[in-house]
């Protein structure tokens, strides 16, 4: 099993009604800008162990589960890890900005730093989107700002309104009747095997060591995602790209949008529904944008090459 370099500690901060689990790596001393680590969907904060072990420099480095992920649960939770509540909830995707304004305000009340200090904010995938749009939305709070994989969603049209929101409630009847469960496994080697069918690339030690974390024996001592699978239920609103663009226009922070050499958006939509060049268009909006592309790697670029996603996060936040 792969062996950490620089073991992460753990702590929960109760934010909104939610037992947050926030892992670390480092020591904090004043002065010092922390970096902020999202992940993405159904991911888990020590997604990002092979590129913290990779990191040059010292840093304070934190990475939160998002509600509903890895070890974050509602406050109150019973004693399964993989319960994440009441299965009528839905997940809104601006939970997560709240989320994680909420959470720098405890970071600054525990570290000692002035109310609203910047960060440098690193996000994946869904992470990265998130983090964008809190860059427009927090732009003082935010130093430095990397995107990894983070494309949004194929523009919408108001025409779509009515089919989505019947849609949504067709999810949410379906969530309610255990229809969109997560897979379970027999073994914490399932999963692995699981985590190496979706990332080829992913090395057999790896896997085993992110299954670990990824997953947790649910009562019936089978082995499962640490997911809610109220993330399944598609989002009630249309995704405007219009309004993304307008919100990236106030970021503030120099940013770096990061790409795979492995096209994802020509895997995940029907060719012409969204494809990189309208994503490149999109990026325009933000007003200090650099492009970087990691080669042999996929969407899990972080898992990929995590010394060559290191050397890009350094090297920019310099």
């Amino acid at each position: 099993m792969y062996q950490a370099i620089r073991p992460s500690s753990s702590r929960f901060l109760t934010i909104r009604q939610q037992r947050y689990h926030v892992r670390s790596w480092g020591e904090y001393r004043p002065g010092m800008v922390p970096l902020v680590l999202v992940h993405g969907w159904m991911d888990v904060s020590a997604s990002f162990q092979f590129v913290v072990d990779a990191l040059q420099g010292e840093r304070f480095v934190i990475a939160p589960d998002w509600r509903g992920f890895g070890l974050t649960r509602p406050q109150g939770a019973g004693p399964d890890p993989t319960d994440y509540g009441p299965v009528d909830h839905y997940v809104s995707p601006a939970e997560y900005l709240a989320d994680l304004d909420f959470l720098l305000d405890a970071l600054d009340a525990e570290l000692g730093r002035d109310s609203g200090a910047a960060i440098d904010l690193v996000g994946h995938s869904m992470g990265g989107n998130v983090a964008l749009v809190y860059g427009g939305v927090r732009p003082q709070r935010v130093r430095r700002l990397v995107n990894l994989e983070g494309f949004g969603l194929p523009a919408t049209r108001p025409a779509q309104a009515a089919r989505r929101y019947a849609s949504w409630i067709d999810q949410l009847k379906a969530l309610e009747r255990g229809e969109l469960a997560l897979q379970q496994y027999d073994s914490l080697e399932g999963v692995a095997q699981r985590l190496i069918k979706t990332n080829p690339r992913l090395a057999p030690a790896k896997a085993r060591w992110l299954a670990q974390h990824w997953s947790a024996q649910n009562e019936s001592g089978r082995w499962q995602i640490l997911g809610d699978a109220a993330h399944k239920v598609v989002s009630a609103l249309l995704y405007r790209a219009d309004e993304t663009q307008a919100i990236w226009r106030c970021i503030q922070a120099p940013t770096l949008s990061v790409e795979a050499s492995d096209d994802s958006l020509a895997r995940w939509f029907k060719q012409g529904e969204y494809q990189l060049d309208e994503f490149h268009q999109r990026l325009t909006a933000v007003p200090d944008c650099r492009r970087a592309r990691v080669e042999d790697a996929g969407h899990m670029l972080h898992h990929d090459q995590p010394a060559a996603v290191a050397r890009l996060i350094e090297d920019f936040l310099a």
